[in-house]
């Protein structure tokens, strides 16, 4: 496999880089990331060793170029160049915020995170002013969220409720759900729950199993605003979110309808025993440290966190779907494979229900359709306007 390959830039061995490259490319139609800037970290990681095991060299490049970026941002806008400046910042803030991704939970992660958010929050007020930053309440505090309102509808309208999964934040799910589904009429509430983006790294919120608790707090939240139709809100989990989403469909029945985009490990204690010595190599996706960091686990204890995950399941919870379900993926699937997303559509509980298999030809073929993550969310938006988001009679 060719370095330069779109989807597998540092080879197939290396796979951790590989594929948090990818969805920093992925992020490109939302004029969020820059692939020529990409490109130039990818030259200097390959330079030396291309090795995933080596974390400095990860985060000192990606932030390198965030650095380089935001001082172009920064100069921009001390010439009053906002626009241009806002261009900047969003783009700092994601190469942060990439760079992150490969570092030891302590200091030097909090830091670089601190900067990823500083020139998100810089960024989006400049070059998405619509997007409304907001709070919604949880147990004793709140989670981090951006509320996108449907364009171009003058009463309440139907709404989409957005988790993330392991390694992302609302700040991308804002941009590629928010942006598609605003023009099409729908309102989105982006949101960061236990154990993701923001709730994990400033308010130290660690995820939960029973992920129906935030998504009730998220669901309350939306139906006490007046641009929600609170009888057409969705509930879409993505990545890790793809647990998340069946668990809240099926237990909170005020929601009209759900999308897995993105199956996840059925059995996900299975997954992280025999999974544990790859995390190391950097053979897959997710670092070693990622999971018990995730869920709290006290020291950051792997065989804690295993014992942990016997409590992540869908088993009995997935036949309680009733509303009409969407389970997406992708045929090559690197970290998922789509058998486990027909074990998840077979065990829905759901009359109207769809499993949708994107292949390499028709495009979206990878993880959560970030090869093509247009076509994933257009066919996300298709499918809601024809299955959960019809007409009142």
């Amino acid at each position: 496999m060719s370095n330069n390959n779109w989807t597998h830039h540092f080879g197939e061995k290396n796979f951790s880089w590989s594929n948090a490259t990818m969805v920093t490319k992925g992020m490109a139609p939302y004029g969020i990331v820059a692939l020529g800037e990409i490109e130039r970290i990818g030259m200097k990681l390959i330079a030396r060793g291309n090795d995933p095991t080596d974390k400095e060299a990860w985060y000192q490049e990606w932030c390198a170029m965030a650095d380089h970026v935001a001082k172009l941002g920064n100069e921009a806008e001390a010439k009053g160049r906002k626009l241009t400046a806002g261009d900047y910042f969003m783009r700092a803030g994601y190469y942060y915020y990439t760079g992150e991704r490969m570092v030891y939970p302590g200091e030097l992660k909090s830091s670089i995170y601190a900067k990823a958010l500083k020139y998100f929050n810089k960024g989006f007020p400049i070059r998405y002013p619509h997007f409304e930053r907001v709070n919604v309440p949880y147990e004793n505090t709140t989670l981090p969220a951006y509320f996108v309102k449907a364009q171009g509808v003058s009463g309440p309208a139907p709404t989409v409720v957005v988790f993330d999964g392991l390694d992302n934040c609302k700040e991308m799910s804002s941009l590629f759900c928010g942006l598609e589904f605003s023009r099409r009429g729908y309102n989105t509430l982006a949101i960061d729950g236990p154990g993701q983006g923001e709730a994990l790294r400033t308010q130290k919120i660690p995820s939960r199993w029973d992920y129906e608790v935030p998504g009730k707090a998220a669901f309350d939240y939306v139906a006490g605003r007046k641009e929600v139709d609170k009888d057409q809100v969705a509930i879409m989990g993505y990545s890790f979110g793809g647990y998340c989403a069946p668990r809240i469909a099926a237990l909170d029945p005020r929601y009209a309808g759900g999308i897995a985009f993105g199956a996840m490990w059925w059995d996900m204690h299975a997954w992280l025993v025999r999974s544990q010595e790859q995390m190391k190599k950097g053979a897959i996706a997710t670092s070693h440290f990622q999971v018990p960091w995730v869920f709290g686990v006290p020291d950051l204890d792997f065989n804690k966190a295993v014992g942990l995950m016997e409590k992540f399941t869908l088993e009995g919870i997935a036949e309680q779907v009733k509303t009409p379900f969407l389970v997406m993926h992708g045929k090559d699937d690197g970290i998922i494979p789509p058998e486990e997303a027909e074990l998840l559509y077979n065990k829905l509980g759901s009359k109207k229900k769809t499993l949708k298999i994107f292949d390499n030809i028709e495009g979206g073929a990878e993880h959560c359709q970030v090869d093509d993550r247009q076509a994933g969310v257009n066919y996300m938006a298709d499918w809601l306007a024809e299955n959960v988001f019809t007409a009142k009679a």
